[in-house]
């Protein structure tokens, strides 16, 4: 069994993986997939080291079976399928009015303590989300992100019939896309990319360049009104300027995205408009559940978002791909050789 190690510095290394039995409340999970998100290749360019604080195994968009539950663990038995949910929410303080997706001591698993990157991995069982029969491992390994996107969904209270723009189509944002059009909404998705507006032509979304034709397809879809919900997902100061550029008399704009340093905001367009300006970070137990249903109705096209899967010895080769300008939608990593 192969395990992944972040040595820091943008180097990784593969070697055996630690088997580390369950103890009270834990269970071990044999990891079969791995995906690689954002989130890694950010970690991979240097600038999470001081976060990680030395050599660690990452990853947490996985699937996987039970192999061994420790003391005091109900509802999960050896060879249950399952996914894990990566937010260490032991302590909550008080002042987090019970949020503690977003709580001030919340520990991401899989940065703040080991991830997926590993054949053998033992979390909290609280965690650990059963996946639906009939849901192939390699599918259900797209539930984490798309729990985020369920989240952002819901933050931003999308009702069937409205008008959805969703600004930035990566994989983050094409999920936003397909899971605001299943609750019914018309959806436009603005991306600069050829290949990614094509990707979504495939998966039967409106995807438009920003600019003339953004502004001529908010025209025709909406009558001049706007859009009713807006995803900044791009994380660029063009899209926020566009998000409430393109917001409806009292629309919602839901900031997804990641900005580590301020960027401007059209705060007129707040006033003038009565914009709800709202943000959205990772997800709930709810948000994972309705993730895993969605997968399991195989209704959204998720697979045509799978790039490549590839063999867990190969991960620091495809970092450095990904780093050099790889293309890729949502790699997948076979953590079972």
């Amino acid at each position: 069994m192969s395990a992944v190690t972040y040595e820091g510095q943008g180097v990784f290394s593969v070697g055996p993986a630690t088997v580390v039995p369950p103890g009270p409340g834990e269970v071990r999970l044999e990891v079969a997939y791995c995906g690689v998100c954002g989130t890694d290749l950010h970690i991979a360019h240097g600038a999470m080291d001081e976060r990680i604080g030395g050599p660690r195994v990452i990853g947490h968009e996985m699937s996987g079976t039970v192999a061994e539950v420790g003391p005091d663990v109900d509802g999960l038995r050896p060879g249950d399928p399952v996914v894990v949910r990566p937010l260490d929410t032991r302590e909550v303080p008080a002042a987090d009015r019970a949020h503690s997706h977003v709580g001030r001591n919340l520990r991401f698993i899989g940065i703040d303590s080991p991830g997926a990157l590993q054949a053998s991995w033992t979390v909290p069982a609280f965690t650990v989300h059963r996946v639906p029969d009939g849901l192939d491992l390699e599918l259900a390994a797209f539930a984490e992100p798309l729990a985020v996107a369920c989240h952002d969904v819901r933050r931003g209270e999308v009702a069937s019939g409205e008008l959805v723009l969703v600004i930035g189509g990566g994989p983050i944002g094409t999920l936003i896309a397909l899971v605001a059009r299943a609750r019914g909404a018309r959806v436009l998705l603005v991306e600069v990319d050829a290949g990614r507006r094509a990707l979504a032509h495939a998966l039967e979304l409106t995807a438009v360049e920003p600019g003339d034709e953004l502004d001529a397809a908010i025209e025709a879809e909406s009558g001049g009104a706007g859009a009713d919900v807006v995803f900044e997902v791009s994380g660029s100061a063009a899209g926020i300027l566009a998000a409430t550029r393109h917001a409806a008399i009292r629309g919602r704009v839901v900031v997804v995205a990641i900005f580590p340093e301020p960027k401007p905001v059209a705060l007129f367009d707040l006033f003038w408009k009565e914009l709800d300006v709202r943000g959205a970070r990772v997800y709930e137990p709810e948000d994972f559940e309705a993730a895993l249903s969605l997968l399991a109705a195989r209704s959204l096209g998720i697979e045509r978002l799978l790039t490549a899967v590839e063999p867990i010895e190969r991960v620091p080769e495809v970092f450095a791909e990904l780093l050099a300008g790889r293309e890729a939608m949502k790699i997948l990593v076979d953590c079972r050789a």
